[in-house]
């Protein structure tokens, strides 16, 4: 009986570990799967972008310009799958605004025949701005807190964590498409009113982001508002105005790149619809807000402050 028992459990536990091991490979091969979707997403951008683009050494530099932000990010998804630490995640993003946007400018300055244009310095000045404060932001935000929830589970799975690691570099790419293809082609215009009403957007949007996420930290900066939710400034006629921000200044980049694009580099204006889905529908505003019903759902001021208050556009509930 006893004998009997015991071969019972190991067969429990072989069918067990099993089933594990088969649910484990499922995960994984879905993950690998959307890895190269994502690749090959890019990749079809790309190729579409750069259509009558400067090439390198045979190559659209678009399409290089892409493959340095998978680069990047792959180099730095290493380490930190090794240390199970995302503390890098958001800087290594940084990191490759900065390669891309160099490479952009290096490859088109070393085949282009006339020098880089005011159009194009100024989105290079308008991106590398925007990247480096919210990348040490970020950063400095992730070395406070000690870790990012949305990746408490999935960094203990190599194939999930790449994934992650994956969509930011396609998040790099697809953020800066319409202004690496403004620098590519390297085309000047006089008396632009897409230039000017572009950079007012782009300059609202980056003021909305920063002035919101300023207001969010020194509100966490006071103890006496440990565990509440902000309601206070911009965060009293938006629910997310940093990301509302966000989404508005690179609607502004689209607005100044697109009397610079030709043919299929119109498809680089799918820039901002992209930016709004990813914010609103999988990382961002979907998250935070079931993470805050979770948290202060049934709380008589919660609720009336999520009745009166946009989710993202201010006043428009």
């Amino acid at each position: 009986m006893v004998r009997a028992r015991f071969w019972l459990s190991c067969d429990l536990n072989l069918k067990e570990s099993k089933n594990r091991t088969l649910v484990y490979m499922t995960h994984s091969l879905k993950d690998y799967l959307n890895v190269i979707i994502v690749i090959v997403i890019a990749s079809v951008i790309a190729f579409a972008c750069g259509h009558n683009g400067l090439n390198f050494n045979g190559w659209p530099i678009i399409f290089i310009c892409m493959s340095i932000s998978f680069i990047v990010h792959w180099i730095a998804f290493i380490p930190s799958y090794i240390a199970r630490t995302e503390k890098y995640y958001d800087i290594s993003g940084t990191v490759a605004y900065m390669c891309v946007l160099f490479t952009a400018y290096h490859l088109t300055s070393s085949v282009s025949v006339d020098a880089l244009n005011t159009r194009s310095i100024v989105a290079i000045v308008l991106v590398s701005a925007w990247a480096l404060r919210l990348g040490f932001f970020l950063f400095i935000r992730v070395l406070k807190v000690g870790e990012d929830r949305r990746f408490r589970e999935v960094k203990e799975r190599f194939s999930g964590f790449l994934v992650w690691w994956t969509i930011s570099a396609l998040w790099v790419f697809l953020t800066t498409v319409n202004a690496l293809v403004m620098i590519i082609n390297n085309v000047e215009y006089h008396d632009d009113l897409f230039f000017y009403f572009g950079l007012i957007i782009w300059i609202i949007g980056f003021s909305f982001e920063v002035i919101a996420d300023e207001q969010k930290r020194r509100f966490r900066l006071q103890s006496s508002n440990k565990d509440q939710f902000i309601s206070n400034g911009l965060w009293s006629i938006s629910r997310h105005p940093n990301y509302f921000g966000e989404i508005l200044l690179w609607i502004g980049m689209a607005i100044i790149a697109y009397p610079t694009l030709q043919g299929w580099q119109n498809i680089s204006l799918i820039s901002p619809v992209f930016i709004y889905y990813l914010l609103t529908k999988i990382s961002g505003v979907n998250l935070l807000e079931g993470h805050a019903d979770k948290k202060w759902g049934g709380n008589q001021s919660y609720e009336e402050y999520k009745r009166n208050t946009s989710v993202l556009i201010p006043y428009l509930k």
